[in-house]
């Protein structure tokens, strides 16, 4: 697959995998062109183990449950401690899938092709947005990238010439005008953290303020107990005590909610792909058991576990792409 995978493209992609327009607000449906799993008669058997994402670590576990009632017999571990820990682990192939939140890196890319002779497959498995997120009870409407930028950042690249350090440099009045913003985010063995990096900070430097959390979880759990505080993390993480910020552009643009259709049409500023990458020799055939379970993780039962964890599933169109990514033929079709 792709492995720049931009906004621009997350629009391209599913405005051609789409044959409906969906409607403000749309519930979280699976592609009706997904087809239903259906079990392997050859033996499947064996261990599976995922290395990689904290952010994809219940989306793995899920998928690995769900598989597991196909196969009671297979043996599976999911490891979640970010995504940087996913290309040592399947160079050195102590894993069978590499989960991340983040695309490799050239450098990651290079060592894996060293080791093996060939790229690592990057398979785009599930939709998701990154949210800044504040208390229920913040009265803050919106953020522009910049704004964002020069709340987290001590570069500033993104243009703004003056820091952003309490909420009255927001605009809030009253008891919020002078409180400091606490700041919550990832570490940097994360691929949202490398993300937010990336995108929100336009290749900044992080303010030595925030305080990093070990799980994309504890980021929303800080910001849920403390009133006055400001983190990033996975839509998938949201809780009824926190609240998404609209973000925009620039100044000039409107905000775009974190919803469902604004992943879909790309207009939201930090929609991603959650990537499954794979040690995949071109040309060869995957062995049953990883065979297995990618055909399971894009098949419709197995996009249904991307909604049940909250994040959002790929059209068909994706999903037979990936699958021909690593040799598998698309599955005929609903059954």
């Amino acid at each position: 697959m792709h492995r720049t995978v931009s906004r621009a493209l997350l629009a391209i992609v599913f405005a051609l995998s789409s044959a409906r327009t969906l409607p403000a607000q749309s519930p979280v449906t699976v592609d009706e062109k997904l087809p239903a799993y259906t079990k392997a008669t050859d033996g499947v058997s064996g261990k599976l183990k995922s290395v990689g994402s904290d952010t994809m670590n219940n989306l793995m576990t899920l998928w690995q449950q769900g598989f597991k009632e196909q196969y009671p017999n297979v043996v599976l571990e999911v490891e979640g401690k970010g995504s940087s820990t996913a290309p040592p682990a399947l160079v050195s192939g102590t894993a069978s899938f590499g989960p991340m939140s983040r695309e490799m890196k050239d450098k990651e890319i290079a060592e894996f092709e060293k080791a093996h002779g060939y790229k690592p497959t990057g398979l785009p498995a599930a939709i998701d947005m990154l949210a800044v997120y504040v208390h229920k009870d913040n009265p803050l409407k919106s953020l522009t990238l910049q704004q964002v930028d020069a709340i987290f950042s001590k570069s500033r690249n993104g243009g703004l010439d003056k820091n952003i350090a309490t909420w009255g440099d927001l605009g809030l009045t009253g008891e919020w005008a002078s409180k400091p913003i606490a700041l919550y985010g990832r570490n940097s063995a994360s691929g949202t953290y490398g993300y937010f990096k990336d995108k929100a900070l336009f290749g900044g430097d992080f303010k030595d303020s925030v305080s990093e959390q070990a799980g994309s979880s504890s980021v929303v759990q800080s910001v849920a107990t403390d009133k006055f505080a400001m983190g990033y993390s996975g839509i998938g993480y949201i809780t009824a005590d926190v609240r998404a910020v609209p973000l925009a552009e620039s100044a000039s643009a409107d905000p775009i909610e974190a919803t469902v259709d604004n992943a879909y049409s790309g207009e939201y500023p930090l929609a991603r792909y959650l990537l499954v990458y794979i040690n995949y020799k071109p040309g060869s055939q995957l062995e049953p058991l990883r065979r297995e379970f990618v055909r399971y993780m894009f098949s419709r039962e197995g996009q249904l576990v991307v909604v049940k964890d909250g994040y959002f599933p790929v059209p068909a169109r994706v999903a037979t792409g990936a699958l021909k990514s690593v040799g598998l033929a698309p599955a005929k079709g609903p059954q």
